[in-house]
């Protein structure tokens, strides 16, 4: 942009590139500047050669960008790709309530102390009304469901697998080490609460570990660690 000095020192524009921009869509996103969610505008935007002031050659086109609603900063589209505090809040929920199913599911519902220590990890994730029936129940559904479960595929089973993949995998990227290895130690802690590990129980709790991006020797430690009292 180039500029002039004019009365009293003011500096007037003379000639540059101008943007227009257009709204195509918009939205609630997590905005990095802000540090929380808030609306957005998808714009995309014509570049234009301007003197004083006034758009006279074309130049191209901008964007898209992501313009916060807020603070009306720019974003590359990838800003979209981070979940909004409630939908990752809404996923860490589900990821750790598909994790206390799947254990349960593989060492069974027959142990009060471990069906307890799954609630205690489900609601603490989000579910504050569940219930040792609601969970049993849910296993039970969820074992009679053939497409689902299938006995056949393993001590995991397929199906059970991909539940856990679907569950897991979308989250995985947006926690750090730390957060993806407390998952992995909430379900280990309910399949020892009814005492060591079935064969079962490892599978998934090595399942787990895949899905969350944990090396295997990062999800042994964690299995072995899972047994010493907190």
């Amino acid at each position: 942009m180039r500029s002039l000095r004019g009365g009293q020192g003011r500096k007037v524009r003379v000639c540059g590139i101008r943007t227009s921009w257009n709204t195509v869509g918009d939205g609630e996103f997590f905005c990095p500047e802000c540090g929380g969610d808030r609306n957005y505008r998808r714009r995309t935007g014509r570049r234009r050669f301007a003197i004083l002031g006034v758009p006279l050659l074309p130049r191209g086109f901008a964007g898209p960008v992501v313009e916060c609603a807020a603070c009306q900063t720019h974003f590359g589209t990838d800003a979209l790709d981070h979940p909004t505090t409630s939908r990752f809040a809404a996923m860490l929920r589900d990821a750790v309530h598909t994790v206390a199913l799947a254990v349960l599911a593989a060492g069974g519902t027959s142990s009060r102390t471990a069906v307890d220590t799954a609630v205690q990890a489900v609601r603490a994730a989000g579910f504050d009304g569940c219930t040792g029936l609601q969970l049993t129940d849910l296993v039970e559904a969820l074992a009679a469901d053939t497409g689902r479960f299938i006995p056949d595929a393993g001590p995991c089973g397929a199906a059970l697998a991909i539940e856990l993949h679907e569950a897991l995998e979308p989250l995985s990227p947006h926690l750090a080490q730390a957060g993806r290895e407390s998952i992995l130690l909430q379900g280990a802690r309910i399949a020892l609460a009814d005492g060591a590990y079935t064969p079962s129980e490892r599978d998934v709790l090595t399942t787990v570990g895949n899905a969350l991006s944990l090396a295997a020797d990062d999800t042994a430690r964690l299995l072995a660690e899972a047994r010493t009292p907190l």
